[in-house]
């Protein structure tokens, strides 16, 4: 091979690296660090996520930034995330969720406000109106009304706890910070919501964990929106006092009555899961038939005696004050008291019931008496007359 030759051989071999070398990065999107991008889970490694990004490249975020305290999480494959891009580094793209301490330098901090990138920092110190929060070895400022999802009643719990906030304001070069963790709570809750609305809907049942109980009702945690379980959906009997049916941290089932998206209140009823003791209650209480109740309230018309869970009866105030033609004793009933009571008329489509005071066991003794008396006896008992009436 003359020298010609060779200098020709050594070209082509540089010509054909070059063209191979720029061919590897064909169609690969080039990246500015801080820059937001949408993409899907391509695959898991055991501490990587990798990324689907435009062309033949891959992206890389660091598994762990995605699981919980635990090691757990519920990703999968084709899931859509927001990263950021971080930087190239040995020939791969490195992307994050949020600027860790050990990243968070001068440039990068001022990246990360200019892109509204999350960034993670140390809470130090109560100091006046809020927190000293350290962000690699930059210091900023977090109010008390942007710490949680609301303004806690103990502020010394978030000091020194690692937390992730949003720079709100950087000014003088970066020596005057102000950061927001609430923002991301918000943030977070939004995309919540948003699966949210793809999977609640009118009529399902779900489950929920009580948060708080006032006189009106529950507010239910169902998983990231609080739904209202108001007292009248709790039960098919009347509840007077919630707090004895009710405790907070309790998981309950129940259906959605009503969604409102717009004002994100949600109606939810445990009442709906239970039978209506309507439907078997002319079956159950025929007219004529004695039952034992439990008297309930008491009106100026009368008094509801309770035959079973959702099934309250009226006694009327003339059946109480028995003024009858042969009787003017009045009865008086107290509330939480049980009597025999007697179905004087039942209208299921109306879901009302009639009752009065069933006669004791020596009236209905003395009651027979009177008429087998009137049976063998022609004299005229005007008594038992009445009584064959009744």
């Amino acid at each position: 091979m003359n020298k010609n030759n060779s200098n020709n051989q050594i070209n082509t071999d540089e010509e054909d690296f070059l063209a191979l070398y720029e061919k590897s990065f064909e169609g690969i999107e080039s990246y500015r660090p801080g820059q937001m991008v949408e993409t899907t889970i391509l695959s898991f490694s055991k501490d990587t996520i990798f990324l689907q990004l435009n062309g033949k490249s891959e992206g890389l975020l660091d598994l762990e930034e995605l699981t919980d305290k635990n090691g757990g999480h519920t990703l999968k494959v084709g899931d859509t995330i927001k990263v950021f891009f971080l930087q190239a580094k040995d020939g791969e793209l490195l992307f994050t969720t949020r600027i860790k301490g050990d990243q968070a330098g001068g440039a990068m901090i001022e990246q990360a406000f200019q892109n509204q990138i999350p960034v993670e920092g140390l809470v130090e110190k109560e100091v006046k109106g809020g927190y000293e929060v350290k962000i690699g070895d930059t210091r900023a400022f977090c109010p008390f009304s942007q710490m949680g999802q609301r303004r806690s009643e103990n502020p010394s719990e978030f000091v020194g706890k690692h937390l992730s906030f949003m720079i709100t304001e950087y000014k003088e070069s970066g020596r005057n910070i102000l950061v927001s963790n609430r923002v991301i709570h918000e943030e977070a809750r939004k995309e919540t919501l948003q699966d949210l609305k793809k999977t609640l809907l009118e009529g399902q049942v779900v489950k929920g964990v009580i948060q708080s109980i006032q006189d009106f009702g529950a507010f239910v945690d169902l998983g990231g929106v609080q739904a209202l379980l108001p007292v009248s959906e709790i039960g098919r009997s009347r509840i007077e006092d919630i707090r004895k049916v009710l405790t907070v941290g309790q998981e309950i089932e129940g259906v959605l009555l009503k969604i409102d998206w717009k004002t994100e209140k949600l109606t939810l009823s445990m009442k709906s899961l239970l039978s209506d003791p309507w439907d078997q209650a002319a079956r159950k209480y025929p007219e004529g038939s004695k039952h034992m109740g439990k008297v309930v309230r008491l009106t100026d018309f009368g008094a509801f005696v309770t035959l079973e869970s959702g099934l309250d009866g009226l006694i009327h105030i003339s059946e109480l004050r028995g003024n009858t033609k042969f009787s003017n004793t009045e009865i008086t009933l107290k509330l939480g008291q049980t009597l025999s009571v007697q179905i004087a008329g039942i209208d299921s489509a109306n879901k009302r019931i009639s009752l009065k005071p069933a006669p004791s066991a020596e009236e209905e003794a003395l009651n027979s008496k009177y008429l087998d008396t009137s049976a063998d006896n022609d004299t005229y008992n005007p008594f038992a007359a009445l009584l064959k009436k009744k």
